[in-house]
């Protein structure tokens, strides 16, 4: 959500940072409804004022004993007072107009951004070699697991159809496994407050984390007004909307387990076998509110937590600064990290870490209180995979995988399968 005082301030800035993002100017359109609903404002404002101001007469004809003039000014201001209730519908809906038309534009890119129409315009920020030798080619994750028969794409499509799987024994231990260990990392070591939160949210909270209304058909409405959260992002941002925060309870970090939904509506084709595309997937996120003074540092820390996560598991990535034309709605930058994955012989994202400024916070009304008397204004937001558990138990099945069709387990994650160290494959 943008601050229509700061584009009438500096118009020209903001349609270079639209155009950065691949948009025509848009600031003239947008003042232009501002200044309709400033009209509408102030016809109500004086239509309300000429009554008060009808009062004041009334008594005073009344006093004089003037009651044709009373009468008079008593028959305006019912006319006024049956002309309010338009002038409130037209200022609302000028209110409206403007607020919806502001919501359907994305946020503003940072200066640093790398220009680019797609993901060809990523730039490379840094990569992470694993200490075992890289495989460079190999069996992708569902040959490995329909071998063993502990992946199982038939009985779920028999469930609820494509882009849905069954893990069954071992391999099920395995991604819970590495859900505990992320959330015991991030916990443990990075100082994030673990939450459960509802996977079942109202239009409201997908309105504040940009879900909404842009993204309608990437999402699955669960009726009753709820939706199932296509991340824990939703529910852990919106902890703090609507209130006010002391600036020294900044920041606050929260992480999540859950289970996440999305209608992949725009991905027809893509990533048809396997598991990198699931209507339903596990996935521990990372949520960080701060002052924004506060939220490029915080940037690069929740990288740095993400990482942390694929360094201990020993596997080969990369982080790519995504440029302007492949961003996400809500961001103002956004690093991505990208695991390597030998059985399709590249890099596949694992791992999103964007900071969004106040665009969040302003459609949740989620502020702060800063210290030395500085007033109030809003927070910064901050979100990211830490990771996705799905795609690391991909990454790790591809990359620990052995010539004989097993899976050596990750010396991290032992513990977390009750001292197994490999999961069997059909020829051992």
């Amino acid at each position: 959500m943008h601050d229509i005082r700061a584009i009438r301030e500096n118009p020209e800035a903001f349609d270079r940072d639209l155009e950065r993002r691949g948009l025509l100017p848009l600031s003239a359109e947008l003042i232009a409804l501002d200044d309709a609903r400033k009209g509408a404002v102030s016809a109500a404002q004086a239509a309300q004022e000429r009554r008060n101001a009808l009062s004041k007469e009334i008594g005073a004809a009344k006093k004089a004993k003037d009651e044709a003039r009373a009468a008079e000014l008593m028959a305006e201001v019912a006319r006024l007072k049956e002309e309010a209730p338009a002038l409130d519908a037209a200022q609302a809906q000028a209110a409206k107009v403007l607020d919806e038309r502001l919501a359907a534009i994305p946020n503003r890119p940072k200066e640093d951004v790398p220009p680019g129409a797609d993901e060809h315009g990523n730039v490379e920020y840094r990569r992470f070699d694993a200490s075992r030798e890289r495989l460079v080619q190999g069996r992708q994750h569902f040959e490995l697991g329909e071998a063993t028969g502990l992946m199982d794409f038939e009985a779920a499509a028999k469930l609820s159809g494509s882009r849905f799987v069954v893990l069954k024994g071992q391999l099920a231990r395995l991604e819970r496994a590495l859900g505990q260990f992320m959330l015991d990392l991030h916990t443990g070591e990075h100082g994030y407050t673990e939450v459960v939160p509802p996977v079942l949210v109202r239009d409201e909270a997908m309105f504040g984390t940009a879900q909404l209304p842009k993204f309608r058909d990437d999402q699955f409405a669960a009726g009753d007004g709820f939706w199932l959260i296509p991340t824990a992002e939703v529910p852990l941002t919106n902890l703090v909307r609507e209130s006010i925060l002391a600036e020294d309870e900044l920041p606050l970090r929260f992480t999540a387990l859950t289970p996440c939904f999305r209608a992949e509506a725009g991905a027809a084709g893509r990533d048809t076998r396997g598991m990198l595309r699931q209507h339903q997937f596990n996935k521990v996120e990372l949520v960080s509110i701060t002052a924004p003074e506060k939220s490029a540092e915080e940037h690069e820390r929740m990288l740095a937590c993400a990482e942390a996560v694929l360094q201990k598991l020993d596997l080969t990535y990369r982080v790519m600064t995504l440029c302007t034309g492949d961003m996400g709605f809500a961001s103002q930058k956004t690093y991505d990290i990208e695991v390597w994955v030998p059985g399709q012989q590249t890099f596949r994202e694992i791992s999103s870490c964007s900071v969004c400024g106040e665009f969040q916070a302003r459609r949740m009304n989620a502020r702060y209180r800063a210290k030395e008397g500085r007033g109030v204004g809003f927070v910064h937001t901050l979100n990211g995979s830490g990771v996705a558990v799905g795609r690391a138990l991909i990454a790790v099945m591809e990359n620990y995988q052995n010539p004989d069709g097993s899976v050596t387990i990750p010396s991290v994650l032992q513990p977390y399968m009750g001292g197994l160290n490999r999961i069997e494959g059909p020829n051992t």
